[in-house]
């Protein structure tokens, strides 16, 4: 089975407060971006694998890192032009697998990802094939999980890998997995997302210095205005702290206004940028 694990983006990100579990309550809007995506491939047992040779004849050797398990049962391979430089183990395909084995018998399997969606930019890529992972085993092993199973296990893995089960327009809030469907209209617009090479941004960087607050106006509120009067209003909180340390991103939000965006904001926790253009 193969398919396409898409991208995110927020519209408007607010950190509202700190937890006593340590992490943070957010209010967002998730919109899924389809245009950037990873190819993601999952086989059963010794089946015929499509991808596999198109990755091992485009990617050169040292872009390309594979795992096996200690017991056998998982084979993953992970090819992405700027090199691979985390264990294939522990991406989030893989912890999919060991949590899903936890609760069921699952069979052998190989993974085989390309990863062409940016890493540390703030879209989500990650998480969404994390989710698709999940939807993929669901239906190969015959697991027979519900869409609300499957929401439970994805926010295991990830505060955003929820949303990417549904992969429509939601309500984030929580850690971004308490999730209500929101109704938006985009179509008269043009979404332009610039990813800057060289600049991965750390959740953890994100957060230094970040200052819970509510704000001024509710994201329900501004969401329900024109496009063109969320400039100022519908606001990401993190641009606060991440333009601070990479100044060349405020430049680039600065640009997409000067382009003729109608908005322009930072996606997540950066590094992404991206402006909504009327058509």
């Amino acid at each position: 089975m193969i398919t396409n694990p898409n991208v995110k983006i927020n519209l408007g990100l607010n950190v509202l407060r700190k937890r006593e579990d340590g992490f943070h309550d957010l209010e967002t809007l998730f919109v899924p971006y389809f245009d950037i995506h990873d190819t993601l491939e999952i086989v059963v047992g010794d089946d015929y694998s499509r991808t596999s040779a198109a990755i091992f004849g485009k990617y050169a050797p040292e872009m390309i890192e594979q795992g096996i398990s200690e017991d056998g049962k998982l084979m993953i391979t992970i090819a992405r032009k700027e090199g691979v430089d985390w264990d294939p183990l522990k991406d989030l395909t893989a912890k999919a697998y060991f949590m899903l084995a936890e609760d069921f018998k699952m069979p052998p399997v190989k993974i085989f990802l390309e990863k062409t969606s940016p890493v540390g930019a703030g879209l989500g890529g990650g998480s969404a094939d994390a989710a698709f992972a999940l939807k993929m085993l669901n239906e190969l092993c015959g697991l027979e999980l519900s869409e609300a199973d499957l929401v439970a296990y994805a926010a295991r893995l990830g505060s955003d890998c929820a949303f990417f089960v549904y992969n429509r327009p939601m309500i984030g809030e929580g850690r971004g997995e308490i999730l209500s469907g929101h109704a938006i209209d985009l179509s008269a617009y043009d979404l332009q997302i610039l990813t800057p090479e060289g600049v991965a941004v750390s959740t953890k960087d994100a957060y230094a210095g970040i200052r819970p607050h509510l704000p001024e106006v509710s994201l329900r509120e501004v969401l329900a205005r024109p496009v063109e009067e969320w400039d100022g209003l519908l606001v990401n909180d993190f641009e606060e702290t991440v333009f601070a340390k990479y100044p060349e991103l405020a430049a680039i939000k600065k640009s997409l206004y000067d382009s003729g965006a109608d908005y322009a904001s930072m996606s997540g926790s950066g590094s992404a940028l991206f402006g909504i253009y009327r058509k």
